[in-house]
């Protein structure tokens, strides 16, 4: 997932001013003016890092306030000078110092991003809930901007005279003040400005509250409760005990990889219950960390500023900027995948059902038991048994695997470097360089789970690919919640998790194969039904033989996966995609029935019941809950994709398609198919448009058939 961690940072690309007064900072008297500014002037300074990359050793939290406060009121004046200039507009006078006024602010954002994300506390979720709407009305003021918009107006008008990036720059730029209200009358662009500064509080609020209910519950275990729980998961709990100081105890959180584990593999059926009812419930316990009042807000306030700015729900007004370009083209490609997804998964759930009645547990499958008999069929079926398979799976030859695929397809390559300052000590850094073995970028790794770290995985920009001022390199980083192991052991990861990693470097690799002028324009600046297109691609790649035979070596004898268990991996691979595509879709969904409502109807919904009902219009089955509830849907509810869920969808019938193109040819590193694809998706960020982009690379556009086929949902 291409998730920013602050809901306000979406539009960093253009954030700056009305005609309101700037931020000032909060200094009561001559002293603390002084004290704010030595501690906002490693941010005004050059970072005398290797590349450049941020000297987290010589920041602190402390200092973040006093440099949002500097870096907004900096860009004000900015745009200021912008908007003050006599001269016609130009791209030189308008738009060149409008993208170079992002960056101080967004050097500010990229390191708060990290205490946000990485390393929350009471002290960081103090300062978001504090800047949250200081930063969207920063943002509105550039955005509802009256005399900027004229001037972006007047170089609309001469696109023809200019080159092609410069155009795709302005054309980008007025939709976004457009979408944002910016050619409203002024009283219309006030209560614009103003539901936009509600949601950013409210968005992180419904973020510190899920934080704070994921944390509150831990499954605290003696070593009898383990009863078929793999080794390697064993370890991993026993750590994560050591490190909330309960020594000689099992612990599993709830963050998503310890969940699904368990669900997995726990025989104890009374354990499951209580693990299942308790992940599904975050956000929704009815105490000071329930947020269904806060989703329902949200949903009144989308639904009135879509209606402000013309569009019948928010849905309309999202998806108009997007590769879908309307709801209901969205909502057709759902429910082309939901009707034989949901088939499939009811024909499953027969097989379960019998299993565990053979088991002579009485009564309906509920939903913490799918997952433990799926698997055992799963075992049975294919000749999978977890002790086997998971010694292959290690964390650290899955992410070499993961290079050396990028390598072959892209000529990259991934050095370690150990004389980057680092956040944490788990994070990792590599150098990354092309062909011709010149610089690329720096890659950052941060694979473990900790405690105020959010849950999920994620890939974020600290520094943007550009040409704007000279060749400036990009630094991401890529983030993972695996368990950590044991001092000296080995990690080891499910499947699924290796899935993941490759998906979050296929993010990485949009942002560091850019190769565009405009700040703006660069890597992953695309729609979010187009952004997950490059990263799902590369998820093809995890099962592949040979880069099985390569990397999949026994952690503790150095042997190689053999053929026989790569082909019963391979043929397990659509085994109980009914049931997460029926998770997945249901999500998204729901998420689309929520945001297509008026605010009328928005204002009076119980979000729960809202919820329950539009399920069962569905048909869904109890069994499967949704991937994310309603009151932990963080995706839609404290970040960027509402009324976008459907998106994960929308690219995976790109990269299935996509990864056919590899597959036509008889060799999945085809050069001239990869060349394309680098050509068209990964260098290009937003510099043309998405449907281009991907017929360039494909030469038609994408079908739906090879989507359902890899999902098993149709034969071949």
């Amino acid at each position: 997932m291409r998730q920013l961690l602050l809901p306000i940072a979406i539009a960093l690309a253009l954030t700056a001013c009305t005609e309101s007064s700037p931020p000032t900072p909060p200094a009561a008297n001559q002293a603390a003016a002084t004290e704010q500014k030595a501690t906002v002037s490693i941010f005004d300074s050059t970072w005398s890092t290797p590349f450049g990359a941020i000297p987290f050793d010589a920041i602190e939290v402390e200092q973040i306030p006093a440099a949002l406060d500097n870096a907004m009121s900096g860009q004000l004046q900015a745009i200021a000078a912008i908007t003050a200039n006599a001269d016609a507009p130009t791209i030189e006078n308008t738009m060149v110092p409008l993208e170079r006024s992002t960056e101080p602010l967004r050097r500010v954002m990229s390191v708060f991003s990290v205490y946000a994300g990485n390393l929350s506390d009471d002290n960081v979720r103090k300062i978001e809930s504090e800047y949250a709407p200081k930063l969207a009305a920063h943002q509105n003021a550039v955005l509802l901007d009256a005399k900027l918009l004229a001037r972006v107006k007047a170089l609309d008008m001469q696109k023809d005279s200019l080159d092609a990036e410069s155009a795709r720059l302005v054309d980008q730029t007025l939709a976004r003040m457009t979408r944002a209200g910016a050619a409203l009358d002024e009283a219309t662009r006030a209560k614009v400005a103003a539901l936009t500064e509600q949601e950013a509080s409210l968005q992180t609020k419904f973020n510190q509250n899920l934080l704070k209910d994921t944390e509150a519950f831990v499954l605290e275990l003696d070593e009898a409760d383990l009863d078929g729980i793999p080794e390697n998961l064993r370890l991993s709990a026993g750590q994560t005990a050591s490190d909330r100081n309960k020594p000689g105890k099992f612990v599993f959180t709830l963050q998503r990889p310890d969940y699904e584990a368990f669900m997995t593999y726990s025989k104890r059926r009374d354990l499951r219950e209580r693990f299942y009812n308790a992940f599904i419930s975050r956000g929704n316990n009815g105490n000071e960390l329930d947020n269904n009042a806060i989703v329902r807000d949200l949903l009144k306030l989308r639904a009135e500023r879509a209606e402000l700015l013309g569009f019948a729900n928010h849905a309309d007004l999202v998806t108009a900027d997007s590769m879908a370009k309307t709801a209901d083209a969205a909502l057709q490609l759902m429910e082309r995948v939901w009707t034989p997804a949901l088939t499939q998964a009811k024909r499953d759930r027969e097989d379960l059902q019998k299993l565990m009645n053979a088991d002579g547990v009485e009564g309906a499958l509920q939903g913490w038991d799918w997952r433990y008999y799926a698997e055992r069929i799963r075992t049975e079926r294919f000749a999978l048994d977890p002790a086997i398979v998971a010694p292959y799976f290690s964390l650290d030859n899955m992410l070499q695997a993961s290079f050396s695929v990028s390598n072959r397809l892209f000529g990259v390559r991934f050095e370690e470097r150990n004389n980057i300052p680092v956040y944490h000590p788990d994070v990792r850094v590599f150098e990354v360089f092309d062909a011709a073995n010149s610089h690329v970028g720096l890659f950052y790794f941060d694979a473990f789970a900790r405690q105020g770290k959010r849950s999920g995985a994620w890939m974020a920009n600290y520094r943007p690919q550009n040409n704007l001022d000279g060749d400036v390199r990009p630094q991401v980083v890529n983030n993972l919640n695996v368990p950590k192991p044991p001092a000296g052991k080995p990690a080891l990861i499910s499947l699924t998790e290796a899935t993941t990693l490759f998906h979050e470097l296929g993010h990485g690799l949009h942002g560091l194969l850019s190769n565009v002028k405009y700040p703006s324009l660069s890597g992953t600046s695309v729609p979010r039904d187009y952004v997950e297109f490059p990263a799902q691609f590369m998820e093809h790649y995890v099962l592949q033989p040979q880069v099985l035979r390569e990397f999949a070596k026994h952690v503790d004898t150095g042997e190689v996966i053999s053929d026989e268990l790569i082909e019963k991996l391979r043929n397990a691979e659509t085994f109980n995609q009914g049931f997460a595509t029926v998770e997945f879709v249901a999500s998204a969904l729901v998420d689309h029935r929520f945001h297509r409502l008026g605010a009328a109807d928005a204002a009076n919904i119980d979000p729960q019941t809202f919820e329950r009902e539009a399920l069962a219009a569905l048909g869904a089955m109890p069994e499967i809950p949704m991937r994310h509830r309603t009151s932990h849907f963080s995706h839609v509810f404290g970040g960027g994709y509402s009324a976008a869920y459907y998106a994960y969808l929308w690219s995976e019938v790109l990269d299935s398609d996509g990864f056919a193109a590899m597959e036509e040819t008889g060799d999945i590193f085809d050069t001239t198919v990869a060349s394309r694809l680098k050509d068209w998706v990964y260098t290009r960020g937003n510099t043309i448009d998405w449907s281009e982009g991907y017929r360039g690379f494909r030469g038609k556009d994408p079908s739906v058939d090879p989507l359902l086929r890899n999902r098993g949902l149709i034969d071949d």
